[in-house]
């Protein structure tokens, strides 16, 4: 069979990339979606319009190819989505996405209980509103009706087999991101049922990664033009593929993502737990475990500076442009990323964005370089996080959206002092998902099989004058976020009373 498939359920849209066997792309497909926020702290997604995203881009690339040829779909999707099932298996509620933090009350209650840190210690999770235990704290005690409702409890991929073959299963990595699942044991955490005061069976199967599905409802099968006989292989989350994805599954390879949020990761070989319970570990497969840090606040930071500070139909390469012109440390600008609340470093949802050091000298030119800066300088400082528990890297492989620009890559390889490695891999987390499905269908005998498959575009080396200017302000940044910290409750809440 000459072709695989890997898809990618995201937080934004669904992609979907079709793969020979040695790992060229051959076509490729993406769809995308409506962030739901009508009230604070929402951010929900229609799951039905997501199924529909991953039933089109299928479509799109099954177009040209014999069914024969296709050997299987593997998946990559985004953490911490929740949905509620009722008894006639229709969604009670929307996909709840890691994003919402209407949960941030009772994530702090539990935080600050002695509980909190044997349910971290056991499942690998943050206690956070991303994780679905936060989320399903607040449901059972803002919306009891919603809750006891409730057949099951959920994810969008969970959801999307369903809907394709009737089954609810969920992989070990995906499992491990709810906060929710012993990583050591690889089952229900049973503390967290009891906690919940909810029935193991109302959650789904937990299998592995490489395990799969076959028999695709008759109906989608023809319109997708796929045989009943193609397996799909559950995969993994959209974090740990993209690993995968850039070959950064080696004992010291970072992985650094900035995409719509952004990640720093590294691969394990056991799990790992961090005795300050900052940060993650999630499976990859049953002896590859990723520990590491995600982000609120990436992309879509840039984005806020686009469309608040100039316009939204000028382009990020114009931006980017304007801010080459100003020099490392932008004037003496700071920039707090914090527009969405934070996961890492801080865990804190009701922080709050600033700038910090503005005078009537600076332009948007150094607002535009501060913010981009500000989102680095926050990715550095989760990885000075890792370096405690894993050790410094050896090498950093960098991917999402900013790898497109070089500028930023070498802001990245300045900041953190270190060469950035950008792979040619197109879409990481759906090669992830592709090579990772490939291993389970035998195809290739070693996940290391990527290395081929990735290619390399470019390696940025640090810039010895900028290291200085930023080595300089970073502290200075860390002690800002550190002072503002206490204060960002209260002026959430005062915005909250706003709306």
């Amino acid at each position: 069979m000459k072709y695989i498939i890997g898809i990618d359920i995201g937080t934004t849209s669904t992609k979907c990339v079709l793969y020979d066997q040695k790992g060229t792309v051959i076509t490729h497909a993406d769809a995308g979606y409506q962030l739901i926020q009508t009230e604070p702290g929402m951010a929900e997604e229609d799951p039905d319009e997501i199924f529909q995203a991953v039933l089109t881009t299928l479509k799109q690339v099954m177009n040209g190819i014999e069914p024969d040829d296709l050997s299987g779909v593997s998946f990559s999707t985004a953490m911490h989505s929740l949905i509620l099932m009722d008894e006639n298996d229709h969604p009670l509620t929307r996909a709840i996405t890691w994003a919402d933090n209407r949960a941030a009350e009772y994530a702090d209650e539990l935080n600050a209980s002695d509980l909190g840190a044997k349910i971290y210690a056991k499942t690998g999770t943050p206690i956070h509103p991303m994780a679905p235990l936060s989320k399903m704290l607040w449901l059972k005690n803002d919306h009891p009706n919603l809750f006891n409702q409730a057949k099951k409890f959920i994810d969008i991929k969970s959801y999307v087999f369903f809907e394709l073959f009737g089954v609810y299963k969920i992989d070990y990595s995906i499992a491990s991101a709810t906060g929710m699942f012993n990583i050591f044991d690889l089952k229900w955490e049973p503390e967290v049922l009891k906690l919940l005061n909810i029935e193991e069976t109302r959650l789904p199967e937990v299998v592995a990664t490489t395990d799969s599905v076959s028999g695709i409802n008759k109906e989608y099968g023809k319109m997708l033009g796929i045989k009943a006989t193609v397996p799909f292989i559950l995969g993994a989350s959209d974090g740990v593929l993209s690993n995968l994805g850039v070959d950064a599954i080696d004992p010291g390879v970072v992985a650094v993502t900035i995409g719509t949020s952004g990640a720093v990761r590294v691969v394990v070989d056991k799990p790992v737990i961090d005795l300050d319970g900052k940060l993650f570990c999630y499976a990859l497969t049953k002896d590859k475990w990723v520990v590491g840090v995600p982000v609120n606040n990436g992309g879509i930071v840039f984005r806020w500076v686009r469309d608040q500070l100039f316009d939204s139909k000028v382009s990020y390469d114009e931006l980017t442009k304007m801010a080459s012109g100003v020099p490392a440390g932008s004037n003496g600008l700071l920039f707090q990323p914090y527009l969405g609340g934070e996961r890492a470093p801080i865990w804190n949802a009701y922080a709050r964005g600033s700038f910090f050091g503005l005078t009537r000298q600076h332009t948007r030119s150094d607002m535009i370089r501060s913010a981009l800066e500000g989102i680095v300088f926050n990715l550095y400082s989760v990885m000075c996080l890792i370096e405690k528990v894993t050790g410094k890297p050896t090498r950093i492989q960098a991917t999402g959206g900013f790898a497109r620009s070089v500028f930023w890559r070498q802001m990245l390889a300045d900041i953190f002092d270190q060469d950035v490695t950008i792979p040619e891999s197109f879409e990481s987390s759906c090669l992830g998902a592709a090579v990772l499905g490939m291993y389970a269908l035998d195809n290739i005998d070693d996940l290391s099989a990527v290395k081929n498959m990735i290619g390399i575009t470019d390696i940025h080396h640090p810039n010895e004058n900028n290291v200085k200017i930023y080595q300089e302000l970073f502290p200075i940044w860390q002690s800002v976020t550190q002072v503002l910290e206490p204060e960002y409750k209260r002026l959430a809440e005062f915005q909250s009373k706003q709306k």
